[in-house]
């Protein structure tokens, strides 16, 4: 069994305070970090490779389109990773899903980060999409799965119904902390979220909140707030009990 932290992480392409993103990342201390938004344009490389030193971290997954990657601390172990392009839409933002194959305390696992569509039919179809590559990572690689994003809707709509038939959702399974996420400034919505396969157990997910939280750098790193799942991965074959959430 490995205790993992993970942290789902819009930042905005770094166009507000990247100084205060690397701080909140280092205050929550994750040992994977799913991020959406990160620079894709001019130097975005070498931008990448910046944020993740700046919060101790290192680049495990993403490609320049679409703004993922998924970045890990130094004792997670990369074992491989993938990177798929979603189907287009004439005139939307192209999506993506960015999946890095890990290991932690000799238990391996898959983390994926996705940004998901303000319209809703574009949406709930590669919503679909996901839920098959992420089928196929696990019986490729055998190892339960965590996905995590910005899905730019509420729970209960289509495509959130659609990721819950597979998967648990993290904040309903054990709810710690804040559960709004957005905006960062006035948090009205919950529109990010970890999903995870249901043999992993979540110990507790939310917004980090409360004395030791760095709350004030919130609103200075990015519009969304950090989203934090602290979860118990076990090794590939456990039964799995029904889904929750």
């Amino acid at each position: 069994m490995a205790a993992v932290r993970l942290l789902s992480y819009n930042v905005r392409s770094l166009r507000d305070d990247p100084a205060a993103v690397a701080r909140v990342v280092r205050a929550l201390a994750p040992d994977v970090a799913c991020l959406q938004e990160v620079p894709r344009f001019w130097a975005w490389r070498l931008k990448r490779h910046r944020l993740a030193r700046a919060c101790g971290l290192r680049v495990a997954a993403g490609r320049r389109a679409c703004g993922l990657a998924v970045l890990t601390a130094p004792h997670v172990r990369r074992v491989a990773r993938e990177f798929h392009l979603l189907t287009p839409d004439a005139g939307l933002h192209r999506r993506a899903l960015a999946v890095a194959v890990l290991e932690a305390g000799g238990v391996r696992f898959v983390a994926a980060s996705t940004h998901l569509d303000l319209e809703d039919a574009p949406r709930l179809r590669h919503t679909g999409e996901i839920l098959a590559h992420l089928a196929r990572a696990r019986d490729r690689y055998n190892a339960p799965v965590v996905l995590a994003g910005d899905v730019n809707e509420d729970p209960g709509g289509d495509s959130w119904n659609a990721l819950t038939d597979h998967f648990t959702d993290a904040y309903a399974a054990a709810g710690q902390g804040g559960e709004l996420t957005f905006t960062a400034r006035d948090p009205r919505r919950r529109i990010d979220a970890v999903f995870t396969d249901p043999s992993i157990t979540t110990t507790g997910c939310g917004v980090p909140i409360g004395d030791t939280a760095p709350t004030a750098d919130y609103v200075r790193a990015t519009d969304h707030r950090p989203l934090v799942a602290d979860l118990e991965i076990g090794p590939a074959g456990r039964e799995r009990p029904p889904p929750r959430g």
